[in-house]
C-alpha cells in the first residue's frame, strides 16, 4: 500500500474507520435550531470555521488512522480498541503541543509504543510517520459551494477566517485553497473557548449582536461562540473529528442559533 496517494474520491465508504459514535462521542446533531428563511441585513460579521467547514480535513486523517490501525494488527486490541486508545493519547498530545500534524505524528507513535511489545525500529517509525504525511500531500479543494457562497457573502458582509492549530500549516492550507482572498482577516488560535472569542470580538471591533461564528465543531465552533455572547450556524459535517463532538446548547435569550445541511443555504440567511 503507497501511503503516500492521492484521495480522490472523498465520499467513498471509509472502511475499516471506526464510528465516531463507538467512541464515546456526546454529539447531537438534533438540536432545536432556528430555520427561519430571514436574511440578515448587510453589515453582519461572519466568522468561518476553516476544516471541515470550507474544506475536508478530518476525513484525511481519519483513512490515516485506519492504516495505521491495520498496520499495528494488534493481536488482542480490537480495532476499536487501538481507536479509543489514540483517542486518549491524542487528547494529552494536544494539551502538551497544540494541534496539527506534527502533534499527530508524536501520538501515532506514543499509540504504538504503548500498544506493542516490540521496540520501534527505524523502519517502523519510518512507517508510522508515512501515515501523518499522507495527510499533508493531499490536494486542497473547497467543499461544494464554498467559493461561490462567499464571494456572495462578501459583498454584504465583513468575512473573517477563525480557526485553531500550527499557524503555519493553516496558512498554508488556506493559500492552497484559493480561498484566501474572502477573508479581510485571519486568526488562527491555540483554542476556541469563549474567552477566545471575546477577544477576537474586541480586537476587530465587532458587534456581538451583528458577530456570527459558522462552523461544523459543537465544541470549539458553536458552544464558545455562543457562550461568548455571539450568534452561531452549526453546519453538521458527516466526518467531524470524535474529540470535537459534544452536545450542541440552546442558544441564549437574545441570541441565534441557525442549523443549515449546506454552506450554500448561507446565502439565504445573509
Amino acid at each position: 500500500m503507497r501511503l503516500t496517494r492521492k484521495w480522490k474520491n472523498l465520499r467513498k465508504p471509509l472502511s475499516p474507520v471506526i464510528p465516531r459514535h463507538a467512541c464515546g462521542a456526546t454529539y447531537n446533531p438534533h438540536v432545536t435550531a432556528d430555520f427561519v428563511h430571514q436574511r440578515q441585513p448587510s453589515g453582519q460579521t461572519l466568522l468561518f470555521d476553516a476544516d471541515d467547514t470550507l474544506w475536508e480535513n478530518n476525513i484525511y486523517f481519519e483513512r490515516a488512522i485506519a492504516a495505521f490501525i491495520s498496520y499495528l494488527d494488534h493481536r488482542t486490541h480490537t480495532p476499536l480498541e487501538v481507536r479509543s486508545h489514540l483517542n486518549r493519547v491524542e487528547h494529552t498530545t494536544i494539551a502538551a503541543h497544540g494541534y496539527g500534524l506534527k502533534s499527530f505524528r508524536r501520538s501515532l507513535v506514543a499509540c504504538f509504543e504503548q500498544l506493542t511489545d516490540n521496540p520501534i525500529t527505524e523502519d517502523k517509525h519510518a512507517s508510522i510517520l508515512r501515515f501523518a504525511q499522507s495527510i499533508a500531500e493531499h490536494e486542497m479543494e473547497p467543499l461544494a459551494g464554498v467559493d461561490a457562497t462567499l464571494a456572495q457573502l462578501t459583498t454584504r458582509h465583513r468575512c473573517l477566517l477563525v480557526t485553531k492549530g500550527d499557524p503555519e500549516e493553516q496558512h498554508d492550507k488556506l493559500v492552497r485553497s484559493g480561498l484566501a482572498r474572502h477573508f479581510t482577516a485571519v486568526e488562527v488560535l491555540p483554542e476556541k473557548t469563549a474567552a477566545a472569542y471575546r477577544a477576537l470580538v474586541t480586537h476587530h471591533h465587532c458587534d456581538p449582536a451583528r458577530t456570527w461564528m459558522i462552523g461544523n465543531s459543537p465544541k470549539s465552533d458553536i458552544n464558545p461562540a455562543l457562550a461568548a455572547g455571539l450568534h452561531a450556524v452549526f453546519l453538521p459535517h458527516e466526518h467531524t473529528w470524535v474529540l470535537e463532538e459534544e452536545t450542541v446548547n440552546q442558544p441564549p435569550s437574545g441570541q441565534r442559533l441557525l442549523e443549515l445541511a449546506a454552506f450554500a443555504e448561507l446565502v439565504h440567511h445573509f
